[in-house]
């Protein structure tokens, strides 16, 4: 068909219905980090439908993100042009006011943000990633797991897994004994050896000092990523702990952003070198990418929060990208549940040209299991 034919009827296709479905899922082994537990995840997703064509976006949240999808976002969305997705973020956005815009809300318009710019792409026959228009071929992403839930051989048999799949950069949790933190750290560095990098994540379990401390001891292993080394709330003290840390070692921050607000503040307050933002709690790419655009106003580098293959797409229109989170309960699920998910090749993955949209599909029979 030719582009010109193809872009009247998109421009002309309107939301036709909207779905909604939860599905828990079980985690593998039990998983913690510095401050929470957890043995499930909940996957939300959305199915919005136009001109021929279905959409597909989710939210990793909980099943109250699905009920205010479907009791209140969802007959705002219906009966939207298709293709002015802003302007359905905006409709969004002033829909869920009077219920405040952090947690389940700006979750909620995550999902169904993604769902419209996936739904979008397809209407036009392109993948997302060349809509937006990339300046990357390829995301390079960090492996993520090492919970503080798992015994010493469980958390070198994983980082080592992923150094010897050639993923040059792995993440573990700390922060639930941080007495054991040093010797935790240490066994990770044995099974990935000395080139790869590693990362670690307190999520907020530390004082200030006591992060300051333990930043000196992580260095000497060769940890370059110290992430929520105290509360992301803690403006001032990620600024205490940035300005004082080891020389090479980057300190992040940001995946609890719901708004562009709470990412200026981070920024204005110089608390981060390296920001997070995740695109199924601030509110979807159309949030996503207003945080890179404040990151780069700031000469900051941006990072995706989990769930690798939503972020993909949206990750090769980011100029100054960090290597995103490659988080391995996400992993695990889309490989169960996603047709289409990419595997990394040489620490990166590379959106599939081949596939419209983000390039997923929810495989509703092996899903419905799990459905709540």
């Amino acid at each position: 068909m030719p582009a010109s034919t193809l872009t009247r009827g998109a421009s002309t296709a309107k939301i036709e219905k909207l779905e909604v479905a939860a599905y828990t899922i079980p985690t593998d082994y039990p998983e913690a980090d510095g401050t929470y537990a957890w043995k499930a995840t909940t996957l939300v997703a959305v199915h919005v439908r136009a001109g021929g064509r279905t959409g597909f976006g989710y939210s990793y949240a909980d099943t109250a993100t699905a009920t205010l999808i479907r009791d209140l976002l969802a007959s705002v969305a219906v009966g939207r042009d298709a293709l002015d997705v802003p302007g359905a973020w905006v409709a969004l956005v002033e829909a869920i006011r009077n219920l405040g815009r952090p947690g389940v809300s700006s979750m909620a318009i995550a999902a169904v943000d993604t769902a419209l710019w996936d739904l979008k792409a397809k209407l036009l026959d392109l993948p997302l990633c060349l809509l937006l228009g990339r300046v990357r071929d390829e995301v390079p992403i960090y492996g993520s797991g090492g919970f503080t839930s798992y015994p010493i051989e469980r958390l070198q048999e994983q980082l080592g897994g992923w150094a010897r799949q050639g993923i040059p950069r792995v993440k573990m949790k700390i922060g639930t004994h941080p007495e054991d933190d040093v010797a935790r750290v240490r066994a990770a560095r044995e099974a990935i050896g000395p080139q790869t990098q590693l990362y670690v994540d307190a999520n907020g379990a530390y004082t200030r000092t006591q992060a300051l401390a333990q930043a000196e001891r992580f260095a000497e292993l060769g940890v370059v990523w110290f992430e929520e080394p105290v509360s992301s709330d803690d403006l001032a003290g990620l600024h205490f702990i940035r300005d004082r840390a080891p020389a090479g070692m980057a300190i992040a921050a940001g995946e609890y952003g719901y708004d562009q607000w709470y990412f200026r503040r981070m920024l204005d307050a110089g608390a981060v070198d390296t920001l997070q933002a995740d695109a199924t709690r601030c509110a979807g790419f159309t949030g996503f990418l207003r945080a890179a655009t404040l990151a780069d106003a700031h000469g900051i580098q941006l990072s995706a929060h989990c769930a690798p293959m939503l972020h993909l797409h949206v990750c090769t229109a980011i100029q100054h990208l960090s290597p995103i989170e490659y988080f391995h309960d996400h992993v695990r699920i889309a490989r169960m549940l996603f047709d289409g998910t990419p595997e990394p090749v040489g620490g990166a993955l590379r959106p599939d040209l081949s596939r419209p949209g983000i390039g997923l599909e929810l495989k509703q029979a092996d899903a419905k299991r799990y459905a709540v």
